[in-house]
């Protein structure tokens, strides 16, 4: 598929549509409390980092965001990858720093048009924005997207790989292909905490029960703690680094 895409900055006209695309993702994954901090704020602060991309009807299929954020001196990518870099990045931009490293946040295919090579083609593209931003590397919490058995540690699903050497997970496929190399886990990537009425309400499952909790296109078994009235989900992600050609 031909697409034609844009800088939300350059574009702003577009972002009816960009919010306005159908979504895949289950109900739970939108109740990440960080999340919506970067989110809320990606057209007033953040608009030079999305990406849009039309079909050649001009209908919004896909949408790549990205953060920069400060990494400073540390030399490992943090446990806590997805919510590390939205809350780092939206302290840089608030406190007017410079920021020293850019994250790859998402990339969202509308649903009608997933499986034809779109995905590639936006990780792609952020990594030539993030390399005309001056940034030498784009890293990425990347979500394996064929993990299917909860229980199963991401540390051992992330290193299973095909024949030809590349991974058995799709997604981090698409990434290697793209020439990014797998690093480390995240075992905390994202977190997300609920009462024991809204993970119902988000999944429809009976929470019953102290203990794990197995949930549909969950990474990870949700914790359900009866006594306290409480569940909450640890997604684990791996981190993936891609060279974006820019000097360093």
């Amino acid at each position: 598929m031909v697409l034609t895409i844009s800088v939300l900055a350059d574009r702003p006209d577009l972002a009816e549509a960009m919010w306005d695309m159908p979504s895949s993702w289950p109900e739970f994954m939108r109740q990440d409390p960080i999340g919506g901090l970067y989110y809320g704020n990606v057209e007033s602060r953040f608009s030079s980092f999305v990406l849009v991309a039309q079909d050649e009807s001009g209908q919004v299929v896909a949408c790549g965001y990205s953060i920069p954020f400060v990494r400073g001196n540390r030399e490992e990518l943090p446990d806590n990858g997805w919510d590390f870099v939205i809350r780092e990045g939206l302290l840089a931009n608030i406190r007017g720093q410079e920021p020293d490293a850019i994250s790859a946040v998402e990339i969202a295919v509308h649903p009608d048009h997933q499986g034809r090579g779109i995905s590639a083609q936006m990780l792609g593209a952020m990594r030539d924005n993030a390399a005309r931003h001056g940034f030498p590397e784009l890293v990425a919490p990347v979500r394996p997207s064929a993990k299917t058995d909860a229980n199963e540690p991401m540390s051992t699903y992330a290193t299973r790989v095909r024949e030809d050497g590349l991974p058995v997970d799709p997604w981090l496929r698409v990434h290697v292909r793209a020439g990014g190399y797998i690093e480390r886990v995240a075992p905390r990537s994202m977190v997300i905490p609920g009462t024991l009425t809204e993970w119902r309400g988000w999944t429809g499952l009976p929470f019953d029960k102290t203990g794990p909790v197995l949930v549909e296109r969950a990474l990870a078994p949700v914790h359900c703690d009866l006594d306290h009235d409480v569940a909450t989900y640890v997604e684990p992600n791996v981190w993936v680094v891609h060279r974006t050609g820019a000097p360093s």
